[in-house]
């Protein structure tokens, strides 16, 4: 099953891989910002079974574990890298040596240098999509930005660009760009993204859906005795985790997910495959990039492209619902 990367000449399939968890241990603003410790062969195990069930699409950035995440998938991909689209992000500037964020810049010479790191590290000459990681600009950082990267693509060093945002305004702005071809944007069962997509469904951009799974929730996989270790980033404190509190799942989410659980399954899916068939449902444009650490998890979720999108019928329900849940929250 594969969707057109918006604008370009580009094929990926419906369902991508994000590689965030792999990235391994990093720290945003003093707290973890990655997924826990790894095992990097299994990552690459799970990184080549992929690749034998039709995954096309690997999303990773180079602050996860501050370049490790594309280091692994360089490992990983081989003499099987032409077969992929490589999507990183670039915009954090990082410490490696404490595995720290520091702050941002999309400045144009920060942007050539972030680029010759990546493309190093993934141990290729070119990246297919190169996303902007930085998701609120002002109107004159974002020009500049589209401007260099118009000249790497016009150098090979990149085919196409995009923005992970979620402020469709600032995206729209980006259209003159003519390599400009995708938006990364939050989009699950539990967070929809109309503007956006209405966006890319009028200008042809492709996008990109980070945390489909609602950070794991959707999988079904937490009750209300889970507790998550401090070194993971959904028990870490930041702001805008918001399905988790202090590493627990709130109570109002577990509620909602076994609201849907039986929608979801629908046609004899998994729980995380009829959420990611969810997204595919919602827009011909969608492109969900699940993130995993094992090969069990691969395979549950590109188990969704067998299965395709969720009829309509079922997702007017899930939106009936899902609006009932809300009034009694």
């Amino acid at each position: 099953m594969l969707r057109k990367l918006g604008r370009s000449d580009l094929e990926v399939s419906a369902v991508g891989l994000g590689c965030w968890a792999i990235g391994g241990p990093f720290f945003l603003d003093g707290k973890p910002d990655g997924w826990g410790d790894v095992d990097d062969n299994q990552s690459i195990r799970a990184i080549e079974l992929a690749l034998d069930l039709g995954a096309r699409l690997f999303d990773t950035a180079d602050a996860y574990g501050t370049g490790h995440s594309e280091s692994v998938i360089g490992r990983a991909l081989g003499k099987r890298r032409e077969d992929v689209v490589i999507a990183t992000k670039f915009g954090f500037t990082y410490d490696q040596e404490t595995k720290a964020l520091i702050t941002t810049d999309v400045q144009p010479s920060y942007i050539r240098e972030a680029c010759a790191a990546s493309l190093r590290r993934l141990n290729t000459d070119y990246i297919d999509l190169y996303q902007i990681h930085v998701g609120e600009l002002t109107d004159s950082e974002a020009d500049r930005a589209g401007e260099e990267l118009e000249k790497l693509c016009r150098e090979g060093a990149i085919r196409y660009w995009g923005w992970s945002t979620d402020n469709a305004r600032a995206a729209a702005r980006m259209l003159d760009f003519p390599h400009f071809t995708a938006v990364q944007q939050e989009l699950s069962v539990f967070n929809d993204g109309p503007d956006m997509l209405a966006l890319c469904e009028a200008e042809n951009l492709a996008s990109l859906n980070r945390s489909p799974l609602a950070m794991g929730m959707l999988t079904g996989k937490f009750s209300s005795s889970t507790v998550l270790p401090s070194t993971d980033v959904r028990a870490a404190g930041h702001s805008w985790v918001r399905h988790f509190e202090d590493g627990r799942p709130k109570p109002e989410v577990l509620a909602r997910v076994e609201a849907i659980r039986e929608l979801l399954q629908t046609g004899g899916r998994t729980l995380a495959q009829g959420a990611l068939s969810w997204n595919l449902a919602r827009s011909a444009k969608t492109v969900p990039i699940p993130g995993f650490k094992t090969e069990a998890q691969v395979r549950d979720n590109l188990g969704a492209m067998a299965k395709g999108p969720l009829p309509q019928s079922v997702m007017a329900e899930i939106d009936k619902v899902l609006a009932l849940e809300t009034e009694t929250v």
